[in-house]
């Protein structure tokens, strides 16, 4: 029996999987990190704890499966997109990452239009200038601390600094490339125009990969700290996103997928390149050879739960130790206690600004409707409820492209939640699965390896194989009309409020 290794390096922490060329788990292990917010609406973390994350999570994997290194056969990497790694002539870290979330970069973003145009960017890159993305975080160092550009030789990734950790190759892969705005997207390679016209060095750049190609070999210094053998295959993994289509099977039109984690995301398979003239959803090459996938994304979709639990729900989390359950769990069944609607309390998820559809740095969350009678079950709730509202605002845009998404499968952290789950169906009236594995991007990863390994002769046979559909969501006749008024209100409440939001940013 082979072996794969499926690496998912996530803002929370990073997450190691051991499965066998069938798709199952054998061994997984995960380290957490923080992460740094030095200033309202920055954030960062250390590419140090992604790759002491990465070395300890495959070491423990090795330890508890008892596997030999000798049928491991290839490694994957799925991670967080967007992030900023600079590294100096010799490889080392200039500064901490500026990973997907932050929202430093509205001067840069407007500096990008002045010297691209918003219509040349979307027709080169797929997607308009964007404050999470990174060529306005590369600008952003740009103008404001010159002296660490001027060291900077590398730009990776962060999954793509894990792979230079394992096997010292500058390398990246179409899909997480997309979410740099550097690529030509339709033509899948660095666009020359974009990097000339922002002052951008395209040797900074790494190699580009398809997701399923062989990108480098374990070093001797790698395997040592892994307890894997040199010379061990890491393909080019993918994105986040892009590793959980594949986990889920979507790599073929007709499929889509949501997945709460710490941001929320409705994707879409396209076999032709699909690109929203308006900019509220992202296009992206997909981990498929020749694919492409469309991405809606709201910023703060398990981030507004977990926010919610680490300052409101010490209780839950105190009981959950002594019952030995989740406290996520007892969280859902509070909130299940609550009417749909939450007694007319609505909740906006916008703790880190906005993506799709309002493309705002300033967006912030509030709840509206609060009253004397609501509780806090009320507002855990809301808060479930207004994450799905977010999310049904992708598929508003998903219908508007003519883009199939009645093939919704779940993923994620929030997937495994059965209330949420159902939120989803009566939203988007229409069926919502979850697959047999819960290891989404890291099992994707590890399907492309076992392609670039040749177990597999392509990504989608791969899919077939392995992915398998566990449970069946359908909507609730009764809620979808009553979710159906709550979010048309939903719908306009921060357009209402959105040059209050920007006024409160300047003060």
């Amino acid at each position: 029996m082979a072996y794969v290794i499926g690496v998912d390096c996530g803002t929370s922490g990073t997450k190691t999987v051991l499965f066998d060329e069938k798709g199952s788990v054998i061994a997984s292990h995960t380290v957490e990190y923080p992460m740094y917010q030095p200033k309202n609406g920055y954030a960062e973390q250390d590419p140090a704890d992604w790759a002491n994350a990465m070395l300890t999570t495959i070491q423990a994997v090795m330890g508890k499966s008892g596997v030999s290194k000798n049928d491991v056969i290839g490694i994957g990497i799925s991670g967080q997109m967007h992030g900023l790694v600079m590294l100096d002539g010799e490889g080392k870290v200039l500064r901490k990452s500026i990973i997907w979330c932050d929202q430093r970069t509205e001067a840069e973003v407007e500096q990008m239009n002045k010297l691209l145009g918003r219509e040349k960017l979307i027709e080169i890159t797929a997607n308009p200038a964007l404050t999470g993305w990174t060529a306005a975080k590369i600008l952003w160092v740009k103008n404001n601390e010159p002296d660490i550009y001027e060291k900077c030789r590398h730009i990776l990734l962060p999954k793509d600094y894990l792979r230079y950790v394992l096997t010292g190759e500058f390398a990246t892969e179409v899909s997480d490339a997309s979410g740099m705005q550097l690529l030509d997207v339709p033509h899948r390679c660095w666009s020359s125009e974009v990097c000339s016209a922002l002052g951008i060095d395209m040797d900074m750049l790494a190699k580009v990969y398809e997701s399923c190609e062989v990108t480098g070999k374990l070093t001797a210094k790698a395997a040592e700290l892994t307890g894997l053998n040199a010379g061990t295959i890491v393909v080019g993994g993918a994105g986040d996103n892009a590793a959980a289509a594949i986990g889920t099977g979507v790599a073929e039109d007709g499929k889509a997928f949501t997945t709460i984690g710490t941001s929320g995301v409705v994707f879409a398979h396209t076999s032709d390149i699909a690109i929203d003239p308006k900019g509220r959803v992202h296009t992206c090459c997909a981990a498929v050879p020749n694919a492409w996938h469309v991405m809606g994304v709201t910023q703060g979709a398990g981030l507004s739960l977990k926010w919610f639990r680490d300052n409101f729900c010490a209780a839950e989390k105190e009981t959950a130790k002594y019952m030995g359950v989740d406290e996520y769990y007892l969280m859902d069944k509070e909130a299940a206690t609550v009417p749909v609607g939450a007694e007319r309390l609505l909740y906006l998820p916008y703790l880190m600004g906005e993506r799709t559809p309002h493309l705002d740095p300033n967006a912030r969350g509030m709840f509206f409707g609060l009253s004397a009678m609501h509780t806090k079950k009320h507002m855990l709730r809301a808060v479930l409820e207004g994450v799905s509202y977010s999310l049904r605002d992708c598929v508003e845009v998903f219908r508007e492209m003519d883009i199939n998404v009645s093939d919704m499968m779940a993923c994620g952290g929030g997937g495994t939640s059965p209330l949420w789950r159902s939120m989803l169906a009566d939203l988007y009236n229409c069926p919502v699965k979850t697959v047999a594995s819960k290891e989404g991007p890291a099992l994707g990863v590890a399907l492309l390896a076992l392609t670039g390994a040749g177990v597999y002769s392509s990504v989608p046979e791969a899919c077939k194989a392995v992915v398998t559909t566990d449970k069946v969501q359908q909507p609730n006749e009764e809620n979808v009309p009553v979710y159906e008024s709550y979010y048309q209100l939903y719908h306009e409440i921060y357009p209402a409020v959105k040059a209050q939001c920007a006024k409160l940013a300047k003060l």
